[in-house]
């Protein structure tokens, strides 16, 4: 049976961003090492997760996933005309403030059904030293539902990139270390929900433990 792929126009613009720009900043200017892109299913379902500290990390996973990864983004910008085409065609899904939960997990596995991976930050918020303390169920519960593979990924010095006060991206290096795909829950129940995401969890944090 033939896997359903991202249409063209998103796999297009994915590869005309990622190597006018992306590739060339995260390899060039971040001298960026990358460890265990072997590990990617190169299409169907995915969940995609990793650890957050940085603006730049939705673009800097997805580059080194080697595949388009969709991630939410707020409302609003998808009132913005011209912009909405552009990140829609590049697999945002709006999100609503307030809702975020219940309208997420419907776009994300939306979004799986078209042939996207999903890209889900795992304790949701930034954290300083891009260490995951508080991890969230919302990833492996959109896994249990999809029937999705979880790809734990790993983020390290990206918060380095902007320090405070700063507007201008610091040239800092950076590591990406990607493990091994973890089946999904097999029941939505909390229990197993909490054991796949302490699962991930744990795989993102020994990864990040490794350093550069």
């Amino acid at each position: 049976m033939t896997q359903p792929r991202e249409p063209l126009i998103s796999l297009a613009l994915y590869h005309l961003f990622k190597w006018s720009a992306v590739s060339p900043m995260l390899y060039g200017y971040f001298q960026a090492r990358v460890y265990g892109a072997e590990n990617v299913p190169p299409q169907g379902k995915l969940v995609v997760v990793s650890n957050h500290a940085s603006d730049f990390d939705p673009p800097i996973v997805s580059c080194c996933v080697r595949r388009p990864v969709a991630y939410m983004a707020k409302q609003e910008l998808f009132e913005v005309p011209v912009l909405s085409t552009l990140i829609r065609w590049y697999g945002a899904y709006p999100v609503n403030r307030g809702a975020a939960d219940r309208s997420a997990i419907r776009a994300a596995l939306a979004s799986l059904e078209r042939g996207w991976a999903a890209g889900i930050f795992l304790q949701g918020n930034r954290t300083p030293d891009g260490r995951i303390t508080d991890p969230k169920l919302g990833a492996a519960l959109i896994a249990q539902k999809a029937r999705a593979p979880l790809l734990p990924v790993s983020l390290w010095g990206t918060h380095n990139i902007v320090e405070k006060g700063q507007y201008l991206p610091k040239r800092t290096p950076l590591t990406v270390r990607i493990g091994m795909p973890i089946d999904p829950p097999a029941l939505g129940d909390r229990a197993a929900l909490q054991a796949v995401t302490q699962r991930c969890a744990d795989a993102i944090n020994a990864m990040h433990d490794l350093g550069r």
